[in-house]
C-alpha cells in the first residue's frame, strides 16, 4: 500500500500508468489532486497468484487468435468470476482500513483501475479497464478493488491488448483509491488540439457534473480553444443531463434545470487558467497531455493526465524559427515507419539534409517558402506531383503570418527546382548510364564479400559516397528530366492543340530500359516455366495454404517432375530482381532473396490469369498500340493550322520521351542493388556480434543508427537499453500515419482537391494513367497475401517498384499516396492501367469486393455498389 506522495512516474511496475501519473501530479506546485493511496501490483499478484486454475485460464487465453471474439469472450468472463471471488488477505484489508481512517473512513472515493500498460506515451489503453465513483466503507472498496483487478480480463482489454502486443502475464493491475470530489464541471484538457496536432493550440470539453457524462457520450460538452491566453472559439452545448453522485453510492444520471442547459458550464476566465494549469503539468511531463479536471467552486482539481498517444512527433530543432516540413515517404511512395538504421541509411544517400519525426524523414522548407522564386519553383514541382501537398503548402502561405518573407536577391535562399542543362536525344546515353551503375554495382558485391569488422562498416562508409556518385549522375539527373519534361510538354500541347488529356500515357507504353516493368513481365515467364509441371504447381499451392516464411520450398522442388526448371526460373528472377521488396528504401526490410516464398502467390496469380508467352505478347502489344496512337495524333496534328510544324515538334519530343522515359526506374534499382549488399554484408558482421555474446539477436543492428553500428564494431560493446527502447519506439510509430505537411508547431496541414469535375459522391485523386475501367476492388494491404483475378482493380495506401508483379492481372490502380511520376503511376501507363493515385483513406472508404470505376484520365473513382 503506497500513499500518493510516496511515488512518481518511475513507480509505473509497482502502481501502473495512471497510478504513477497521478503521483507525479500530487508533485507540482500549483496542481491540487484530491488525495489517496495505491494498491500495489505486487498485492494483485499475490493475491490473484492463488486464485483456483487462473494459470490454466491464462494459458488458453494466450493461445486464442486476437480476432476470435467468441472464445475471448468465455474466457475472460470465467477469469474475471474467478478473480472477483478471490479472497482479501488479512494483512490486506488492515492496510486499506488503515489509509481509510487517515483520509476520513465515510467519505466517499473513486476505486480507479491503473494498468501497467495503461496510460504510457506509446499506447494509452483509455478506457480499457474499470473505475468505479462514489464508493463509500470498506466492505465496499474491497469489492471494488476486485471488480478493478478483474476488468483487467474484459473482453475489450484483452482484445486490445492482443492487437497491441501486449503480453496478458506481464500486464499487472494496481488500484487507485481517491477521495471524490463533487464538482461543479467536469471535463477534459487536451493540451494539443485532439483534431489538427497544433501543439500551440488546446481544446477544452466542459459540461455539468460529474465528468463522466462526457465521457460517456450521455451529453456533448461546451467546447473551448485557446491559443496563448485567448480563447480563439467558444462553442457552447446543450447539456440537459448531468451524472452526479448517488446518495447510496455509485453515480445517477440527473436533468439540468432548463435555464442551465444552454449557459457555458465555464467562463472564458476559467478557460484560459484551466489552460494555464495544463500547460504546467504539460512542461512537467514534457509532452501534451490529455488531463481529466473537476471544478468545485472557483477551484481546478486534476484527476488524471495521460500523455496524447495520437499526435505524429514534431523534427526536433534547435531555434525558435517556424518550420514546414514536407514528408518524404509521400514522394518515395513508402510512408511506413523506418528503423534508425534504414532511417540513416537514407540519409546518408541523399544530399538534402533530412529530419526525423514518427520513424519518418522530413525536408523543411521553411527557407525556400521565403522567397518569392523559391515559392513558386517548390509549389509549381510539388503541384506537378501531389496537389494535395501543394494545397496543403499553400494553406500555410496563405495565413500570411507563420513564415517570414524575404526578397530573392541576396536572400541565399535557391530556388526548389530548376531544370538542367538539354541533352541530346541519344540512346546510347542511356545504354552507357546502365553499364556504368551495373559495372559499379558488380565491383561492389566483389570487393564486399572478404570484408569484416571495423574494415566491413568503413568500406561500406566510402562505397556510399560512390552510390551518391552514381545516383545524382549530373547525365543521369539530365535523362530523367528530359523524360519527364517531355511527358509534361506533350500532356500540355496536345491537349491545347487536340483537346486530348493525358496523351503522354499512350505513347510511353513499352519504353526501352524500363527495369521495373521489365521486371513484372518477367515474372509472366516464371510462370511459363512452372505452368506444364501439376505437381510444382500443386506444392506452390501448398506452399501458401501454409504460410511458410522460410526458402527452404525451393530445395524441395528439385525432387517433383519439373521441380528442377521452376527452382532454376525462380532463383534466376531473384538474381536478377531479389534485391527488392516493399519499402525498400528502408534498408532494413526484408528482400524477396530473403523471403521467396513472397513471390508465390503472384506467380500462381500468373498461372492462373495469364496464357503462356503473356510477357513478350504484352510489352510487343503496348509498343504497337504506342506506335499508332502516335500516328493517329500526328496525322490530326497534320490536319490543322500550321499542323506540319506542330507534328514535327510533336514527333521529336515523342522520340524524345521514348528514349529517356525508361531510364527513370534505373537508378533506384541500382541504389536498392547496393543497399542489398551493404545489408547481407551487415547481417554477416551482426551474426558474429551475436555469437560473441554483444548483441541478443542479429536484428538488433537494425536499431542502431550506421555510425552508432560502426562504434559497436569497433568497441565490441553495445547499449541494450538503447535497442530495447528504440524497438518499443518504432512499435508505436508503426501505428502513425504520417502527414504530407507538418509545421514545427506539430500541426498536420490536411490539402484538398479544389476541383469541381468530379461526380457526387466520386472519391476525388491524382490522374497518372488515362482510360476509364470497372471492375471488382481489390482492397491489398500485402502483396505476399494478394488473391487477384484477370479484371481486378487493386486498391492500396501505396505501391512502390515491389508491386510491380501484381499490375499484369489488375486492370486498374487506385491509390492513396502517389504522384504523377511516382514508380506505381510510370508503371500503370507502361502497362495500360486507367490509375488514379493520391485518393485519400482509399483503402477505408473503399471496401474489398465492391465495384468500382476508375477514371484515370480525370481523376476520381465512383463507387457503384
Amino acid at each position: 500500500m503506497l500513499s500518493f506522495e510516496q511515488f512518481d512516474s518511475t513507480n509505473v511496475a509497482e502502481v501502473g500508468g495512471k497510478g504513477a501519473h497521478l503521483g507525479e501530479l500530487s508533485r507540482i506546485d500549483g496542481i491540487r489532486v484530491p488525495d489517496g493511496f495505491c494498491v500495489t501490483t505486487d498485492t494483485f499478484q499475490r493475491v490473484v497468484a492463488e486464485a483456483p486454475s487462473i494459470d490454466a485460464q491464462l494459458d488458453l487465453l494466450s493461445r486464442v487468435k486476437a480476432d476470435d471474439r467468441a472464445a475471448i469472450r468465455t474466457l475472460s468472463a470465467d477469469i474475471r468470476r474467478v478473480i472477483e471471488r478471490v479472497a482479501m488477505p488479512d494483512d490486506l484489508v488492515a492496510a486499506i482500513s488503515g489509509s481509510l481512517a487517515r483520509l476520513g473512513d465515510q467519505a466517499s472515493y473513486a476505486v480507479r483501475s491503473s494498468a501497467t500498460a495503461e496510460d504510457l506515451p506509446t499506447a494509452s489503453f483509455a478506457g480499457q479497464q474499470d473505475s468505479y465513483l462514489n464508493i463509500v466503507g470498506l466492505a465496499a472498496i474491497l469489492r471494488h478493488v476486485r471488480r478493478c483487478w478483474a476488468s483487467l480480463f474484459t473482453e475489450r482489454a484483452v482484445t486490445y491488448r492482443r492487437h497491441n502486443g501486449f503480453d496478458h502475464r506481464k500486464v499487472r493491475m494496481a488500484v487507485v483509491v481517491q477521495r471524490m470530489v463533487f464538482p461543479d464541471a467536469a471535463g477534459i484538457l487536451f493540451t494539443a488540439d485532439p483534431v489538427t496536432s497544433n501543439r500551440k493550440v488546446a481544446t477544452v470539453e466542459a459540461g455539468w457534473g460529474l465528468g463522466e457524462a462526457l465521457v460517456s457520450g450521455l451529453v456533448a460538452g461546451d467546447v473551448y480553444t485557446v491559443r496563448g491566453d485567448r480563447v480563439v472559439t467558444a462553442s457552447v452545448a446543450t447539456k440537459p443531463r448531468s451524472v452526479q453522485a448517488s446518495p447510496g453510492g455509485g453515480t445517477q444520471e440527473a436533468p439540468i434545470e432548463p435555464q442551465r442547459q444552454t449557459q457555458p458550464a465555464l467562463t472564458d476566465a476559467q478557460v484560459v487558467r484551466l489552460v494555464r494549469l495544463g500547460r504546467r503539468i504539460e512542461a512537467h511531463f514534457g509532452r501534451p497531455q490529455d488531463i481529466e479536471w473537476c471544478l468545485v467552486g472557483d477551484d481546478f482539481h486534476i484527476v488524471q493526465s495521460r500523455p496524447i498517444t495520437t499526435l505524429f512527433p514534431i523534427p526536433t530543432t534547435d531555434d525558435q524559427e517556424n518550420h514546414v516540413y514536407l514528408s518524404v515517404g509521400h514522394q518515395q511512395m513508402m510512408t511506413d515507419a523506418m528503423k534508425p538504421l534504414g532511417l540513416s541509411f537514407w540519409q546518408l544517400t541523399t544530399p538534402r539534409p533530412m529530419h526525423e519525426a514518427g520513424g519518418r524523414l522530413f525536408v523543411d522548407v521553411a527557407a525556400t517558402l521565403a522567397t518569392p522564386a523559391g515559392r513558386a519553383s517548390l509549389l509549381e514541382m510539388v503541384g506537378r506531383s501531389d496537389p494535395l501537398m501543394r494545397d496543403a503548402l499553400q494553406t500555410v502561405l496563405d495565413r500570411g503570418d507563420f513564415l517570414r518573407s524575404l526578397p530573392d536577391e541576396g536572400s541565399g535562399a535557391a530556388p526548389a527546382g530548376g531544370s538542367p542543362a538539354p541533352i541530346e536525344t541519344d540512346p546510347a546515353v542511356v545504354t552507357q548510364l546502365v553499364r556504368h551503375n551495373q559495372a559499379s554495382v558488380a565491383t561492389l558485391r566483389r570487393t564486399i564479400q572478404g570484408l569484416s569488422g571495423p574494415a566491413l562498416l568503413d568500406f561500406i562508409e566510402a562505397d556510399i559516397a560512390e552510390l551518391r556518385r552514381v545516383l545524382f549522375d549530373p547525365r543521369s539527373f539530365q535523362v530523367i528530366m528530359a523524360g519527364m519534361e517531355g511527358t509534361w510538354w506533350l500532356n500540355d500541347h496536345l491537349e491545347a492543340w487536340l483537346g486530348e488529356k493525358n496523351a503522354a500515357d499512350a505513347l510511353t507504353r513499352s519504353v526501352p530500359h524500363n527495369v521495373t516493368s521489365e521486371m513484372g513481365l518477367a515474372l509472366l515467364d516464371v510462370a511459363d516455366t512452372i505452368r506444364p509441371h501439376a505437381d510444382v504447381v500443386a506444392f506452390l499451392h501448398h506452399v501458401v495454404d501454409e504460410g511458410r516464411q522460410d526458402d527452404g520450398f525451393l530445395d524441395e522442388l528439385a525432387g517433383l517432375a519439373g521441380g528442377r526448371e521452376a527452382r532454376d526460373a525462380i532463383r534466376g528472377y531473384l538474381d536478377e530482381y531479389g534485391m527488392r521488396c516493399a519499402g525498400e528504401i528502408d534498408i532494413t526490410r526484408t528482400r524477396w532473396s530473403e523471403h521467396p516464398a513472397t513471390l508465390v502467390p503472384t506467380i500462381l496469380g500468373n498461372i492462373k490469369n495469364a496464357e503462356p508467352g503473356a510477357g513478350k505478347r504484352r510489352f510487343e502489344q503496348g509498343r504497337q498500340e504506342s506506335r499508332r496512337k502516335e500516328q493517329e495524333l500526328l496525322t490530326r496534328l497534320r490536319a490543322l493550322p500550321d499542323g506540319e510544324r506542330k507534328a514535327e515538334e510533336t514527333k521529336r519530343m515523342i522520340d524524345r520521351v521514348r528514349t529517356f522515359a525508361g531510364y527513370r526506374e534505373y537508378p533506384k534499382y541500382g541504389m536498392v542493388s547496393r543497399y542489398f549488399a551493404y545489408k547481407q554484408a551487415l547481417l554477416r558482421e551482426a551474426d558474429r556480434l551475436v555469437r560473441s555474446g554483444i548483441l541478443r539477436e542479429k536484428e538488433d543492428i537494425f536499431f542502431l543508427r550506421f555510425q552508432e553500428l560502426q562504434e559497436v564494431v569497433r568497441t565490441n560493446d553495445v547499449d541494450a537499453e538503447l535497442i530495447l527502447e528504440r524497438r518499443e519506439a518504432f512499435r508505436s510509430y508503426e501505428a502513425l500515419t504520417p502527414p504530407r505537411v507538418l509545421t514545427s508547431d506539430g500541426e498536420v496541414i490536411t490539402g484538398r482537391y479544389r476541383r469541381d469535375d468530379a461526380l457526387p459522391g466520386a472519391l476525388a485523386g491524382l490522374p497518372v494513367s488515362a482510360g476509364t475501367v470497372e471492375g471488382r476492388a481489390r482492397v491489398v494491404m500485402d502483396m505476399a497475401r494478394a488473391d487477384l483475378e484477370a479484371g481486378d482493380i487493386l486498391v492500396t495506401a501505396y505501391t512502390d517498384p515491389s508491386w510491380t508483379p501484381l499490375f499484369v492481372t489488375v486492370a486498374g490502380l487506385v491509390t492513396e499516396v502517389g504522384g504523377l511520376m511516382t514508380h506505381g503511376a510510370v508503371i500503370a501507363r507502361e502497362y495500360g492501367l486507367p490509375a488514379v493515385v493520391g485518393v485519400e483513406q482509399a483503402t477505408r472508404l473503399i471496401r474489398d469486393g465492391q465495384r468500382i470505376r476508375v477514371h484515370g484520365t480525370d481523376g476520381y473513382v465512383e463507387i457503384l455498389d
